[in-house]
């Protein structure tokens, strides 16, 4: 049996918010990461947080 669909909605505390914006973004870049290496493929992943800041991640061209 695997999980229920979950319904997709804003989080509305905000401490929780932001740890599931960090834990969530780690996992995407690190997906990005694993992408880059085994598919030997380019690239490139921007994530703004909602204070503005920037976060990045991006192969380098060969």
């Amino acid at each position: 049996m695997g999980r229920g669909r979950v319904q997709l909605k804003r989080i509305e505390n905000k401490i929780n918010r932001q740890v599931t914006f960090s834990k969530r973004r780690s996992g995407l870049l690190k997906k990005a990461h694993e992408i880059s290496v085994l598919c030997d493929a380019d690239v490139a992943l921007i994530i703004f947080s909602t204070k503005g800041k920037l976060y990045e991640f991006s192969t380098d061209s060969r």
